[in-house]
């Protein structure tokens, strides 16, 4: 995000609705925007693009661009149908992709014009809580658009998500604050999150309690008592690479679950 002050944020809809869960969140999250700070809104039912074709570009990706380069953050606001990103967002990457990123000769991506700009994501799902939270229904729309703003170059600021929307009229409490929360911190600049450091030293930290939980257990299962080094060291590797499987696996598909 360029500047600290007169910061643009511009909120992104990509629903079938304009007055449904996913709408009212994107609202609840551009109402904590204050001056000198402004807002906008696409709502892209209402922009019947199409994708460019050669040389012959689409006035209304025009548009669209334009707005998506005056702005200094995006607001991306789309449900979860069938496990994934709604349509008429992805569709609007799909059209979007030969100006999000520029193309190298042997079809490579690589960040160009939004480089650096910020996103916050918005999805929601019929889904329960707890369903949602085991098996993660609103992952992949997650990852969809996680994907497109790492090739765009654009820096994320934050996800939320709203579960069991199914007739549901007006936020959760919880949610509302929740987005209100993070609507308020678009109004700071933001900066690029470089924590190389930190996760350097939670890696070793990790490695180190881990190397210490496998000799303990080593110690337990009497496996040091041997004196055949190879042993001992097969079963420390065996030992570690299991820890390891079970702590990346906590971290990777538990802890990171959207409730």
């Amino acid at each position: 995000m360029t500047g600290g002050l007169n910061l643009k944020i511009l909120g992104i809809l990509g629903s079938h609705r304009q007055d449904g869960a996913t709408d009212m969140m994107l609202e609840t999250v551009l109402s904590a925007v204050k001056a000198p700070n402004t807002t906008d809104m696409i709502y892209l039912e209402d922009y019947p693009f199409k994708p460019d074709k050669g040389d012959k570009k689409d006035p209304v990706l025009d548009e669209l661009e334009k707005k998506l380069l005056d702005s200094d953050v995006w607001v991306i606001a789309a449900p979860t149908y069938w496990g994934g990103l709604a349509g008429k967002m992805k569709d609007f990457f799909d059209c979007m992709r030969q100006r999000l990123v520029r193309f190298d000769h042997d079809g490579g991506t690589h960040p160009d014009r939004f480089k650096n700009k910020h996103y916050l994501s918005i999805t929601d799902c019929f889904t329960k809580t707890f369903e949602n939270w085991v098996t993660g229904v609103t992952d992949q729309s997650f990852r969809t658009i996680d994907k497109v703003m790492s090739a765009a170059g654009v820096i994320k600021i934050h996800e939320l998500v709203l579960t069991n929307t199914w007739g549901m009229k007006t936020l959760p409490e919880n949610k509302k604050r929740e987005c209100l929360k993070w609507g308020e911190r678009l109004n700071t600049e933001q900066k690029r999150d470089d924590s190389t450091l930190k996760r350097y030293i939670e890696l070793f930290f990790m490695v180190a309690v881990m190397a210490l939980l496998t000799m303990g257990i080593q110690v337990g299962l009497r496996l040091v008592s041997t004196t055949d080094f190879w042993w001992r060291y097969a079963s420390f590797v065996v030992i570690f690479y299991v820890l390891l499987g079970c702590i990346l696996h906590f971290f990777t598909f538990v802890k990171h679950r959207r409730r």
